[in-house]
């Protein structure tokens, strides 16, 4: 035993260095873009600001596909898809009218000027009036929609004056399974926050994300005053609209309504002249008024 062990001990000593040593594996390469814009803080503000600003007015007709969520059922419910048309005027005013497919009737209409909106639902003989800020999360999805989801989804927004703000750079790395491609995509993620007042604790307003190929936002998270996410929006397949570019398709997501919208333009026209009649809707006599907030239900007189 003793003569195996004087043997062996030399080839231990060959074999186990052997086990420590690395190996080595081919791994896909990323594909770098061709060109990546490098912009300060100030200068991305700065870009944010003159795009908001290029938009007074938009008049666009949408394709959109809904689904509403009930996690603790574990349930989906998917929705035909319809037509929308979506009115907007700054400052704050809003119009949506949702379509049925192929009858074309009216399966909603929701207006808004900016602190108060109306929701008027044909189906159902009803219409919903209160407060912009009002959040009351309904069974249904006609009822959960919201004018300023519409008005912060469709322009990001520039930064008011009491607006802080903080800029990171990033790269992530994307899979495009169809092509087997592995792209890196260098971005800016812009942090919008305010101070709370007599306080240290900054509250956040928005994260929106860009792409650096082109500076244009691709993602913007919007919180309520709780910190808590509201909205998340996409975009992507932009396209020359006027002077600007404009996303061919806007996802918008609540998760605290569990709702999904994506929206596919198929028209739009920015800064075409928009009537303040555009805005309104004739609720009809006879209809069933809830007022949000007060839970008080009466009859439209009109």
């Amino acid at each position: 035993m003793k003569k195996i062990l004087l043997y062996a001990s030399p080839l231990l000593l060959l074999i186990l260095p052997g086990c420590l040593l690395p190996t080595k594996r081919k791994l896909p390469i990323p594909k770098a873009p061709d060109a990546v814009i490098t912009a300060t803080a100030e200068e991305l503000v700065a870009h944010l600001n003159e795009r908001w600003s290029h938009f007074d007015t938009l008049n666009a007709t949408v394709e959109i596909k809904a689904s509403m969520t009930k996690s603790k059922e574990g349930i989906t419910k998917d929705y035909p898809v319809f037509r929308g048309h979506i009115l907007m005027r700054k400052p704050s005013m809003l119009r949506v009218l949702g379509q049925y497919p192929v009858v074309g009737g009216r399966m909603f209409d929701l207006t808004s000027d900016g602190s108060t909106y109306t929701l008027y639902i044909p189906p159902r003989g009803k219409a919903i009036k209160g407060s912009n800020k009002s959040h009351k999360r309904s069974a249904t999805l006609e009822e959960n929609l919201r004018p300023n989801t519409f008005f912060d989804a469709m322009i990001v927004r520039g930064l008011d004056a009491a607006d802080l703000y903080a800029v990171t750079a990033d790269t992530v790395t994307l899979e495009d399974a169809s092509r087997k491609h592995l792209f890196l995509t260098p971005e800016y993620i812009l942090s919008i926050m305010r101070q709370k007042p007599g306080s240290l604790e900054l509250q956040p307003v928005r994260v929106v994300y860009f792409h650096r190929e082109d500076l244009l936002p691709y993602e913007q998270d919007l919180y309520d005053v709780d910190g808590n996410l509201e909205t998340q929006v996409f975009y992507s397949k932009y396209s020359k609209t006027g002077d600007e570019m404009y996303p061919g398709v806007v996802i918008i997501k609540r998760p605290i309504e569990e709702y999904q919208l994506i929206l596919t333009v198929e028209k739009v026209v920015a800064n075409m002249q928009l009537s303040d009649d555009q805005f309104q809707i004739k609720v009809p006599s006879g209809t069933i008024i809830q007022q949000i907030g007060s839970g008080a239900q009466g009859k439209s007189a009109n």
